[in-house]
């Protein structure tokens, strides 16, 4: 399994709601509310043959109140 991070911009107003959906799906392994440029920060686990691109493309713009996304793609853990 390979870890990824995506930051999230939401609609105002709208970030515990996308952190709540994004919860219930059940696709996140950490989800954490953020200041700056960004509202959320979650990190997800996918397999190694996963198209990251996709399945921030699939599994997460489809959450009313996403505005923007940012992926951060990992290398390795020390």
């Amino acid at each position: 399994m390979k870890p990824f991070f995506v930051q999230i911009k939401c609609e105002l107003g709208k970030a515990y709601e996308v952190a709540t959906q994004i919860a219930d799906s059940e696709i996140a392994s950490e989800i954490y509310s953020t200041a700056g440029n960004y509202d959320l920060l979650i990190k997800f686990y996918a397999d190694e043959n996963t198209d990251v691109g996709h399945f921030v493309n699939e599994k997460i713009h489809r959450f009313s109140g996403v505005k923007d996304t940012y992926t951060i793609i990992t290398f390795r853990a020390f």
